[in-house]
């Protein structure tokens, strides 16, 4: 069963359009996106942590608009890579997958994926706590561009914003409980691994998830929401829509290649490192298309000239990094699954198997090499620390330390923790910052300083 179009573009809240009103589902949507709350404080959540002063790295606002710029391209080339093919009629529009791709971030909290897996804990046996089912909490509950539901996004956006289409409960590994170390010598420490979410959407929000699923046939819904258990891990979504394989495939793209490029302008990385992770064999296609695409600009040894080039000065790393994209993104091709009728989620967008390596040993690289390292990690867990000992303290006596417009929303709440978690991952790096250095610094602080 393939659902009529029409659906696709309704809002939970219905909304008759002005008369007078040029735009688009998808530009309505797009705007609604760009002028929320949610979005504006992304300038303030770092893409990795906060690198120091320097005003180059990214935050996860120009990352979001990084990731839109790339999703818009990579609907361009699979139009022009493919004409004529079926899934191009059902590609998102321009504005409403720049509006995907800009939420894409929205329900992380600060300090990273450090301070994710800090509220997971915070929120054990309530629910947990997940980045991505967040970002769906926001959208549909938290922005206040509706009474009751939030965004009021069309059911097409909100689709391509469900990146993981499986619910907290269903996909947690039982035997992964969020935890603090045994054995510590008095210091509680978290224990950061069993204390990592599984990809998902949070329980509470499976109203606002069947009401996306339910143009779908059962056996579609049934299909699309399958996932992969996994020995020691949380289980594994399986599906996403094209939209949202767009969107993730974009994500994808900025994070391991624009990442790259802050590493080597920041000098987190070396040239000994880069041979290491990413040797000539991991680059094989990148160093083909260099060869051909530009004769005589790299010599007789690709590889050499190009690792030379990225550890060179900021234009010529540029001009390598550009290089980079415009050999993974013309390569977009579309996957398809022939057990669905929806044609959203018979169709996903792909790279070729040699660009996907590439592209997943960069990621890996960067990962390996700076997210894991000593230096980021002592961070991320003194970002931890902070996360939870606010948490505490606003759990502890709500009236006396939340905000009276936070305070108002418990009056009603089924779960008040969950409030309290709303208001703590919605905290910009600095603001929570400045929250625990103004509840345990020693310095007294002043009643004029903004909570």
């Amino acid at each position: 069963m393939v659902s009529p179009e029409g659906v696709w573009l309704e809002r939970r809240t219905p909304e008759t359009p002005k008369s007078f009103d040029a735009r688009s589902a998808g530009d309505v949507d797009y705007g609604r996106v760009v002028h929320s709350a949610s979005f504006r404080r992304l300038q303030g959540k770092t893409q990795i942590l906060n690198l120091g002063d320097s005003d180059f790295y990214r935050t996860r606002l120009t990352h979001s608009l990084e990731v839109a710029q790339i999703a818009g391209g990579l609907i361009k080339q699979l139009c022009h890579n493919h004409p004529g093919h079926p899934a191009l009629e059902h590609l998102p529009e321009h504005a409403l997958i720049q509006a995907i791709a800009c939420t894409h971030d929205l329900g992380h909290p600060p300090f990273g994926h450090g301070g994710e897996v800090a509220l997971n804990y915070c929120m054990r046996g309530h629910g947990g706590f997940e980045g991505n089912g967040q970002t769906l909490r926001i959208l549909s509950r938290l922005e206040k561009f509706s009474a009751q539901h939030g965004s009021n996004l069309t059911r097409e956006t909100m689709l391509g914003v469900l990146k993981y289409p499986v619910a907290y409960s269903v996909v947690a590994n039982p035997a992964l409980r969020p935890a603090m170390q045994e054995n510590t010598s008095g210091t509680p420490l978290l224990n950061r691994d069993a204390s990592v979410p599984p990809k998902c959407y949070l329980d509470g929000e499976a109203d606002v998830v069947d009401w996306v699923l339910s143009p779908l046939s059962p056996a579609d819904r049934e299909r699309f929401t399958g996932f992969d258990p996994r020995e020691g891990k949380h289980g594994r979504a399986r599906h996403k829509s094209l939209a949202c394989s767009i969107m993730d495939l974009a994500d994808d793209i900025s994070f391991g290649i624009h990442d790259l490029e802050d590493a080597l302008a920041l000098k987190l990385v070396d040239a000994a490192q880069f041979r290491q992770h990413l040797p000539p064999e991991r680059c094989r296609g990148l160093l083909d298309y260099l060869a051909t695409q530009y004769p005589g600009q790299y010599g007789n040894d690709v590889y050499k000239a190009l690792s030379k080039k990225l550890f060179g000065d900021g234009g010529t790393r540029k001009h390598q990094i550009n290089r980079i994209l415009n050999f993974v993104i013309p390569k977009v091709c579309f996957a398809e699954d022939q057990a669905f009728d929806e044609p959203r989620l018979r169709y996903r967008a792909a790279l070729p198997r040699p660009v996907a390596e590439f592209l997943h040993a960069v990621t890996a690289f960067v990962y390996q090499t700076v997210i894991r390292s000593p230096s980021v990690q002592h961070l991320e867990f003194k970002g931890q620390q902070m996360v939870i000992a606010v948490f505490e303290v606003m759990k502890s006596e709500p009236s006396a330390f939340l905000p009276l417009d936070t305070q108002k929303k418990l009056e009603n709440a089924p779960d008040p923790l969950r409030v309290i978690c709303d208001y703590v991952s919605g905290m910009t790096d600095a603001h929570l910052l400045r929250t625990y250095e103004r509840l345990f610094a020693p310095r007294m602080g002043s009643v004029f300083d903004k909570l």
